[in-house]
C-alpha cells in the first residue's frame, strides 16, 4: 500500500464543473524521478511508490486506494480571448489529507484524452515534464508559492508533436486547481448558485477565516488580489517569466500552476519575453504585473452577481478592489525590491532609488541575478553593473539609504542574503540537463536539482551553474 488517504470535496460541486473521467492505460510505465520529500510530507511510502505498484498509480495504469478520477472544467481568457477549456490531458486523483492535515490536490498531468481535450490526444512528453518537476522544484527552493511534483514516470510510448517524443506522466501537488477560469466558466455556463457553490468552496478550501463574515465574496476578491500581487511581486523579483498568464493559470489560492514556455531573466530587460507563440509581448516580464491585474478584473466580473443585488453597485464594488489592487501590486513590487537592497524600513524615495537601479541594469545589459549578488557581497569584480554610467553615484545614495535604518549595513546584509538568491535555473542547464534525461542520463539533472535545493547559499558545487548563457531563449508551448 502506496499511503494514500484520499478525499473527493471538489466532486461534490454540482458535475457542471467536473466529469468523470478514467486516466488511459500506459504500455509500459517506467520511474523517471520521484520527491521522496514531498512523498514523506504527504504521508506516502516512498518505497512503495518506486516499487512496480508505484509506477502503475502514477502513471494511471492502477487507481490508488480511494481515487475517484475527475477531470476539470474550466474557461479562460488565452491571450486576450475567451474560450471553453478544461483538464485536456490532466485527471484529478483526489485530494490528499497529510499527517499535517493539510489538503492537497493529486493530479496526473498526461494521463489521456478526457471531455475537454479539444481533439487533443491527451498525452505528454517527457522533457516538458522533466521541465515541470525541475522548475516548480526550484521555485519551492526560492520560497516562492507554487504547485509541486510528486513524480514522473516515463509511459513506455511515443507521444506525437512534431516528430516522436517519449511519453511521460506528471504528478502535480497543488493547493488546489480552482483558477480564475473555473470562475469564469461557473459565470458563462451555470447560474448563480452553481456560483454560489464554487465561491462557498473556494472559501473553505482557501479562506477559513473569512466563511461566515457580512461580506463573504467581496473578501474573496480581495484576498485573492492580495495573494496575486505577492505572487507577482516575488516573481519579479528573482527574474521569472511565466509565459502564459492567461485566468485559466491565475490560482484561486496564489500558487504559481503550469510551467510550460517559462523561464528565468539572465540580462534585465523588461521586455523579456521568451514563449515562441507571445509574438506582441503581452506576457513579457514588464508587463505580468498588468496581466495579473487584467486577469483579476475577469475574476472580479465573474463575482458581480455574488457582489451586490444592484449590477450597478455590484460594478462599483468591483472596480474599487481592482483599483486598490493597482496600489497593492505596487506596493508589494516596491517592498520585495526594498528587500532586496537590504532596505527594512520605507522612505518616500525608496522608489525613485529602485527605478534608478533598474534603469542602469538595462542600460548595460547587466545580469539580473549576479548584479544583486554582487550588492550582497559588495564584490563588484567582474561585475557589468559596476561599469554602467552613474553606478558610482547610484551606489553611494545606497549606501547611505541603508545607514538610515536600524542596524545599518549589516542588517542590510541579512536581509539580502536571505532575499537575494545566489542561483536560479539557468536556462542553459535546465535545456542540458533535459537533454541528456531524454537519453537516459539523469545525472546531470540530479546534480541540477542539488545545487538548486538551497538557492540562498553559494557553495562551490553552484559556481558553474550560476552564469548566464548570453544566448537567446525560445520556450514553447508543446507540454
Amino acid at each position: 500500500m502506496t499511503g494514500w488517504k484520499l478525499e473527493h470535496s471538489y466532486a461534490e460541486l454540482p458535475q457542471l464543473f467536473f466529469s468523470h473521467q478514467f486516466p488511459a492505460p500506459v504500455r509500459s510505465p517506467e520511474h523517471i524521478i520521484i520527491n521522496d520529500p514531498l512523498g514523506l510530507q504527504l504521508g506516502l511510502d516512498v518505497d512503495a511508490l518506486h516499487s512496480q505498484e508505484g509506477a502503475a498509480e502514477l502513471s494511471g495504469n492502477k487507481l490508488p486506494a480511494g481515487a475517484k478520477p475527475i477531470a476539470q472544467a474550466y474557461a479562460g481568457h488565452q491571450y486576450g480571448h475567451f474560450t471553453m477549456l478544461g483538464d485536456g490531458r490532466a485527471i484529478l486523483l483526489g485530494e490528499q489529507i497529510s499527517p499535517a492535515g493539510k489538503r492537497v490536490d493529486i493530479q496526473l498531468k498526461g494521463a489521456g484524452p478526457t471531455p475537454y481535450s479539444r481533439l487533443g490526444d491527451g498525452r505528454a512528453a517527457l522533457a516538458p515534464m522533466l521541465r515541470e518537476y525541475i522548475i516548480s522544484e526550484a521555485m519551492h527552493a526560492l520560497g516562492i508559492p507554487t504547485t509541486r511534483s510528486l513524480a514522473v514516470v516515463k509511459t513506455g510510448e511515443q507521444v506525437w508533436r512534431e516528430t516522436a517524443l517519449t511519453g511521460a506522466v506528471l504528478t502535480r501537488v497543488a493547493e488546489s486547481h480552482l483558477r480564475v477560469g473555473t470562475f469564469q466558466f461557473a459565470a458563462q455556463y451555470g447560474n448563480r448558485s452553481d456560483l454560489v457553490l464554487l465561491a462557498d468552496y473556494a472559501l473553505r478550501r482557501h479562506y477559513p477565516q473569512i466563511v461566515g463574515s457580512e461580506h463573504p465574496y467581496l473578501l474573496l476578491l480581495r484576498a485573492v488580489i492580495d495573494r496575486q500581487a505577492a505572487l507577482i511581486a516575488q516573481w519579479q523579483a528573482v527574474g521569472f517569466i511565466h509565459g502564459v498568464m492567461n485566468t485559466d493559470n491565475t490560482t484561486i489560492s496564489g500558487e504559481t500552476i503550469d510551467y510550460g514556455p517559462c523561464a528565468f531573466m539572465d540580462a534585465y530587460d523588461p521586455n523579456t519575453v521568451f514563449s515562441s507563440i507571445d509574438q506582441h509581448g503581452r506576457y513579457a516580464y514588464g508587463n505580468q504585473p498588468s496581466i495579473a491585474l487584467w486577469n483579476l478584473a475577469r475574476f472580479a466580473e465573474a463575482l458581480l452577481p455574488l457582489l451586490h443585488h444592484d449590477s450597478k453597485q455590484a460594478v462599483d464594488i468591483a472596480q474599487a478592489e481592482v483599483s486598490r489592487g493597482a496600489d497593492m501590486f505596487h506596493r508589494q513590487s516596491l517592498s520585495a525590491m526594498r528587500a532586496k537592497l537590504g532596505l527594512g524600513n520605507e522612505e518616500a524615495g525608496d522608489a525613485a532609488l529602485v527605478a534608478q537601479l533598474l534603469d542602469l541594469l538595462h542600460s548595460s545589459a547587466a545580469d539580473f541575478t549576479n548584479s544583486f549578488l554582487a550588492l550582497t557581497s559588495g564584490n563588484f569584480d567582474s561585475c557589468t553593473l559596476a561599469e554602467a554610467t552613474g553606478f558610482a553615484e547610484w551606489r553611494a545614495r545606497w549606501e547611505h539609504r541603508q545607514q538610515r535604518q536600524t542596524g545599518g549595513r549589516a542588517a542590510a546584509e541579512r536581509l539580502m542574503r536571505k532575499t537575494n538568491p545566489a542561483l536560479i535555473p539557468r536556462n542553459h542547464r535546465v535545456e542540458e540537463a533535459l537533454d541528456v534525461a531524454c537519453q537516459g542520463d539523469l545525472s546531470v539533472m540530479a546534480r541540477l536539482l542539488a545545487v538548486l535545493h538551497n538557492p540562498y547559499s553559494m557553495t562551490p558545487q553552484q559556481y558553474a551553474f550560476a552564469a548566464p548563457s548570453g544566448m537567446p531563449y525560445r520556450t514553447f508551448c508543446g507540454t
